[in-house]
């Protein structure tokens, strides 16, 4: 797919950036599908480190094809590496808490992240945040808590995981949104990539030597491995499209979009695992549709002329 990158100070792209976040949303609950399919057979530590070690073997074809940004400055390459770490925080903590917990219990946590989102954005980027975002925000997390009720009381401690996630996730965001103007995403996600692994391996090795079990590595069979792979090739496809999302919109505009994800991980919860949601959780479903839409339509009608709405 080639899509024409910008420029600084080039205008954002604010449809194409809605189009590529719905695709994301789309995409990315098929991580943890197999995320929870593997770590029922070897370690979440393991989970994470192929997520990333088979995204580098997918990327490495696209950036010899590409055949350009291999050269990082410094400031560039410090940014990448706070992706890889907040990256690989976010991934081992949903992995953690989906192993135990169901997919769209641990995504309701999560969901607190857009408001972390917008509050980095402002705080940090100087992003505007109107009320009707602020708004739309409010009702598609009260959508997204019809649809998973969360119990703690459930859960107990596990259930921090997703809050683990939703702090590193929103802080990714904000990494990649900064880095869009200065890498390409297939070099950003490549970078990243073995960025993180070469960050887990003394990590692996720590593990190996104290003989730690929840940093063990072993050889599964080989559905495992498959699974392991389609993690990678998921997230692979999955962040290439937040990455262009976050190169055309602020992050302040699709972050309410993200709601849409609930829709997608509901219908694969079922598919996998036969998680049907009841009549409450449909409601909540068509809450959240109903604010993506919205969000969609409202840019769509000003033309992201107006960036406070």
């Amino acid at each position: 797919m080639v899509v024409p990158t910008l420029a600084h100070g080039q205008i954002d792209r604010v449809p194409l950036g809605v189009v590529f976040m719905v695709l994301f949303c789309l995409s990315a609950p098929l991580i943890d599908v197999a995320a929870k399919m593997a770590s029922q057979h070897v370690t979440v530590t393991q989970v994470t480190f192929a997520r990333y070690g088979f995204q580098l073997l997918l990327m490495l074809p696209f950036m010899l094809v590409a055949g350009g940004a291999w050269y990082l400055s410094r400031g560039v390459f410090q940014m990448l590496l706070l992706r890889a770490a907040v990256g690989l925080v976010a991934t081992y903590s949903f992995v953690a808490a989906v192993q135990a917990m169901p997919i769209a219990d641990a995504l309701a946590i999560v969901f607190v992240e857009p408001f972390i989102l917008l509050a980095l954005g402002f705080l940090l980027l100087g992003e505007q945040v109107g009320p009707r975002r602020i708004i739309a925000s409010l009702i598609g997390f009260a959508g997204a808590l019809l649809v998973i009720q969360p119990n703690f009381a459930v859960f107990g401690a596990v259930a921090l995981w997703p809050l683990v996630t939703a702090v590193a996730f929103a802080f990714y965001i904000l990494v990649t949104r900064r880095l869009s103007g200065d890498l390409p995403p297939v070099a950003m996600n490549f970078h990243t990539a073995w960025l993180a692994v070469l960050l887990i391996l003394p990590v692996l090795g720590l593990g190996h030597v104290q003989e730690l079990p929840l940093l063990a590595l072993s050889w599964p069979a080989p559905v495992v491995w498959l699974q392991l792979f389609c993690v990678a090739l998921a997230a692979t496809i999955s962040h290439l499209f937040i990455s262009y999302a976050l190169r055309f919109a602020p992050s302040a505009t699709i972050a309410p979009l993200h709601y849409l994800e609930i829709v997608s991980a509901a219908a694969l919860g079922w598919l996998f695992f036969r998680d049907w949601p009841n009549l409450t959780s449909w409601a909540g479903i068509v809450i959240i549709t109903a604010s993506g839409l919205f969000i969609i339509w409202r840019e769509h009608k000003t033309g992201a002329g107006d960036k406070a709405v």
